[in-house]
Parts: structure tokens; sequence; C-alpha cells
């Protein structure tokens, strides 16, 4: 299956695509519907009234997780691109909702920053609750997978040793559009599929997941030894090699750029950088 959440004049709702249909699927956002008991059979037979594809306006893939878990230095050309060695255990950095935008959302450089940078990352999005998960209950708590790009403020984020100021600007990560589920992709729950980044054309970053070192079942059941995972949280697993702070010379996305991640098999975030004069890329509730 593939689920979104998409927003319309009367308010988000969460839709499954048909063809060139979305299916409304009875709940107001994907949160709500995997945090039912039975998401699962209600995602698959539920919904009446449609919407053209055409015309979607993708919201953030679930609006407001409980908690967004990032994974740094998971490839190992991106490790070596930073210069860094191998890692022995995941490095782990949060993100918050109010960071998430919708697929095809413009993205807002911020004033305080001249480098605006891109990776694209697979992120797996969390079906049911664990704490401590063996790896076969590790594997059942992946609801599916999305696209993410975690677009990252490298001036601030190298201030300090610890990344989180880099990483937690207001509406600045594009994730969506779809979730896919691992029946539909190869390797299922440990997807080997290829990822990619697009800028004005120019292709700067091109991988595949099944050079992580850390999968998304080894890092569910890695996350959920620190803390409860929740239906709707997400994992993004890393970014490959081929962002714009290690390239010689340096590129930084500037207004007017545009910036593709996408992942075979699962979708694309097509975002369009504009300048902070612009009007910040909140999160709407309705059409625009």
């Amino acid at each position: 299956m593939r689920l979104a959440t998409v927003r319309t004049e009367s308010g988000t709702r969460a839709v499954r695509l048909e063809g060139d249909r979305l299916v409304d699927l009875g709940r107001p956002d994907l949160g709500v519907l995997l945090a039912e008991a039975d998401w699962e059979r209600t995602a698959a037979t539920t919904g009446m009234r449609t919407y053209p594809v055409a015309d979607a306006d993708f919201a953030p893939l679930v609006p407001n997780p409980s908690k967004v878990l990032c994974v740094g230095h998971n490839y190992t050309n991106h490790i070596q691109e930073m210069g860094r060695d191998l890692p022995a255990f995941p490095t782990l950095f949060p993100k918050f909702a109010d960071t998430l935008i919708g697929a095809n959302d413009p993205l807002v450089k911020p004033p305080e920053t001249e480098r605006l940078d891109w990776e694209v990352e697979l992120a797996l999005v969390v079906g049911r609750q664990v704490r401590r998960a063996s790896t076969a209950e590790a594997a059942a708590a992946i609801a599916g997978f999305t696209v993410m790009n975690d677009i990252s403020v490298r001036d601030w984020q190298f201030r300090t040793i610890e990344w989180t100021q880099g990483k937690i600007w207001d509406s600045s990560t594009p994730v969506g559009p779809y979730l896919v589920t691992p029946d539909e992709l190869p390797g299922g729950v440990r997807p080997q599929v290829n990822v990619r980044t697009v800028v004005d054309g120019i292709v700067m970053q091109d991988d595949d997941t099944a050079t992580l070192l850390f999968d998304p079942v080894a890092l569910v059941e890695y996350v959920s030894t620190v803390i409860t995972l929740r239906p709707g949280d997400l994992i993004a697993t890393g970014t490959p090699a081929g962002v714009g702070q290690a390239r010689d010379p340096q590129v930084f996305l500037t207004p007017g750029s545009t910036v593709t991640a996408a992942i075979e098999g699962i979708g694309a975030c097509t975002n369009v950088v504009i300048g902070s004069s612009c009007g910040a890329a909140v999160r709407p509730r309705g059409r625009r």
C-alpha cells in the first residue's frame, strides 16, 4: 500500500493511493490512523470519497509524530567524505514536528545561514508501540518507509560538537509524499533501493540503501532500547556521500534552487528554495 496525508479544503486527510485517485480513509492524518491497532485493515478496506492525485497537496506524512530521530554517519562513503571513522554504534539526534513540511512545499532559507545543505534519507515509519524490541518485534513494528530530506544548516550545526542546532530549524524538513509498506519494496523491512539527490538538474547524491551500516530493523532495536517508539514516529536512516558541505568547492542551496530527494520505489520530495522575505513555509491546515 501507499498511504499519505493530504491537505483539503476541510483540513488534512489520511488517504490511500489507488491508480490516479487518493481514497479518503476517514481519518484526519496518518498519525491518527497508525495509532489504531487494526490500521492495516482500515487502510486496505476503508474509503469512498476520493481525490485526484494530480491535485494532491501533500502535508507532512505524519504531521505530529511524538518523536523524529535521525541517524548520522550511516553510509560508508559519507563517513569517509566527512573525514570520520566508522562508528561502532548509531549516532542519533532528534528533530521535532515543527521542522516537518510537505513533500512539495517551498523550503524557506533562513536569513541566519549561508550554508543550507541537502541530505536525502530513507525514513522508516513506526506502526506499533515497542520498547526494547527483539529483532522480530522490531521488524514487525515497521509500518513502511518514506523519503526525508534532512536539510541541514551547516554553519549552526558545526558551532559546537553537538549537531542538533543545525538540524531542527522550523519548517525545514520535507517528508513524504507516501508511506510505502515493506511488501512493495525489494528487501522488505531492509529495503535495497537507490537514493538520490538532484539540485537544479545536477545529481549530487546517488547510492543504495544496501550499503547502510545499521539497517532499519537494527535501528528500531537500538532506539527502542533507549526510548519507547510509538505509532507514527519517524527514524531517518542517514545520508550517503555528496552533501554540499563536503564538496570542493562547497555548494549550498540558495533562493531559486530546486532540490529533489528521491528514493526508488517510494517517491520524491521536490522543493523550491525561497528567501525568508517570501514568507514562512509553515504547515497550513487547509489547501493553500
